[in-house]
């Protein structure tokens, strides 16, 4: 009994591989999309709820710069697609951040973007927000 299930399994398989290859050759060899994950991160400072999500394209001139500032319940990601940024974080320095990286920066955290380069950059930034209702952006106050 169990020579004759061994057989009748290979004699499917020698029958349905071959007719499966063109398939699976197929759906490998098309052109289609890629994804490749750039960040996974928990959410920070907003009690882990997302009531708005915010995408924009930031886009800087040579020197350039935001001012300081914080987005209240709103924790930021920052993608560079071109060009360079300085991502400054309170309390952690500078960081020049080059095509491809990615900066995130905590709810209620001031933080400041510039462009010390002398070429345009530009960055997809998104804004995960625990409440639609209280300011987008509060500028802050820095010591001189």
């Amino acid at each position: 009994m169990i020579e004759r299930r061994y057989f009748l399994n290979a004699a499917v398989a020698a029958i349905a591989l071959p007719a499966m290859s063109p398939i699976c050759n197929a759906a490998t060899s098309q052109e289609g999309p890629q994804l490749t994950q750039l960040l996974k991160a928990d959410l920070d400072g907003q009690a882990q709820t997302v009531q708005e999500t915010v995408v924009n394209l930031l886009e800087m001139a040579p020197g350039v710069s935001a001012p300081w500032h914080l987005h209240p319940g709103a924790q930021e990601v920052i993608f560079v697609l071109d060009g360079n940024l300085v991502v400054e974080i309170d309390g952690k320095g500078p960081k020049e951040i080059t095509v491809g990286g990615i900066a995130l920066i905590s709810a209620e955290t001031p933080h400041l973007v510039r462009n010390d380069r002398q070429a345009r950059a530009s960055a997809l930034v998104t804004h995960s927000r625990a409440d639609k209702n209280k300011p987008f952006l509060v500028v802050v106050k820095r010591p001189a």
